[in-house]
């Protein structure tokens, strides 16, 4: 056997141990690529039931907030038609309009009025103290 015969051997030694390399790592990549898979799997599994529980909440959250929803709409209604009602009676009454003017005053008096009860208080609590 001559030089170009040992070459021979040596290119195709050097051949056969990149092929087993070249399909190790190819068997490697496919183990990876199905390990994947079971995971996508394992999630798509786990969060289908998570997500039809989220909706479920929604919807039981959401009926509440209906009804609130409504009760809110009725009781704005319900303010509308007082306050009309009692601009339009304080509007052509106008003895209603000097008593409820005359019970204002009277309110901003007696605040006044406790304001400085409040302040005496604490005058004669600090010095009993001293």
């Amino acid at each position: 056997m001559g030089p170009g015969g040992i070459a021979v051997i040596i290119l195709a030694s050097a051949a056969a141990v990149i092929a087993i390399a070249i399909a190790y790592a190819v068997i490697r990549l496919g183990r990876v690529i199905d390990q994947f898979s079971k995971a996508i799997k394992d999630v798509t599994n786990e969060t289908t039931p998570l997500l039809e529980e989220v909706t479920t909440t929604v919807k039981l959250v959401n009926g509440p907030l209906t009804s609130l929803n409504k009760v809110t709409k009725t009781v704005e209604d319900v303010t509308t038609k007082i306050a009309g009602s009692t601009s339009g009676f304080l509007d052509k009454n106008d003895i209603a309009m000097k008593v409820a003017g005359g019970l204002l005053s009277a309110a901003k008096l007696r605040k006044k009025s406790s304001k400085k009860k409040s302040r005496r208080r604490k005058d004669y609590d600090e010095e009993d103290f001293d």
